[in-house]
């Protein structure tokens, strides 16, 4: 493909972007609404993700300080592999479902905080298991995914955002 061609894929491919979160704007709305009840009573956020969606968490939650002047406390990224993983792969890091459960408990996560998981398959055990441990602590839980196909009997959530963007 020319440079011009491939510019214009990625531009239609955008359009698949919008529909998902058109779909997506109830669920949206609705984590917005508990993430800001939890938020706005002194509980904290946690965004935790494996791999690139780890990295985007890390980011989202790193940028909430100086764009909002929240405290770097109230929002935090949690990324399978801790810090080394946000410059470099680390394998296997996001397949122990006990690892992601064993990192909110280092963070003293509580009932009163939030646990956004971002898992882009929906399946990945690091991510998983942090929200069973969050669900079981009493946290609000909101699932970030890119899969709608994915297998809702595995842990519950109070909110599920699956947008149908395709694959990565």
């Amino acid at each position: 493909m020319s440079p011009l061609e491939i510019v214009q894929t990625f531009v239609r491919e955008e359009a698949y972007v919008q529909q998902a979160l058109e779909k997506s704007t109830p669920a949206i709305a609705r984590a917005l609404e508990l993430i800001s009840a939890r938020i706005n009573a002194g509980g904290r956020m946690f965004y935790v993700g494996a791999g690139t969606s780890g990295r985007l968490g890390v980011l989202d939650a790193s940028e909430i300080p100086p764009t909002f002047g929240e405290s770097p406390n109230t929002f935090q990224g949690i990324i399978a592999g801790g810090l080394r993983a946000l410059h470099r792969s680390v394998e296997d890091a996001e397949d122990s479902a006990e690892a992601g459960a064993a990192a909110l408990r280092a963070r003293g996560v509580s009932s009163s905080d939030v646990v956004c998981g971002i898992g882009a398959s929906g399946r990945t055990p690091f991510v998983i298991g942090a929200l069973r441990e969050a669900h079981t602590l009493g946290c609000v839980t909101v699932f970030i995914t890119c899969n709608p196909a994915r297998d809702r009997t595995d842990f519950p959530c109070d909110v599920d955002i699956d947008l149908d963007t395709g694959p990565e």
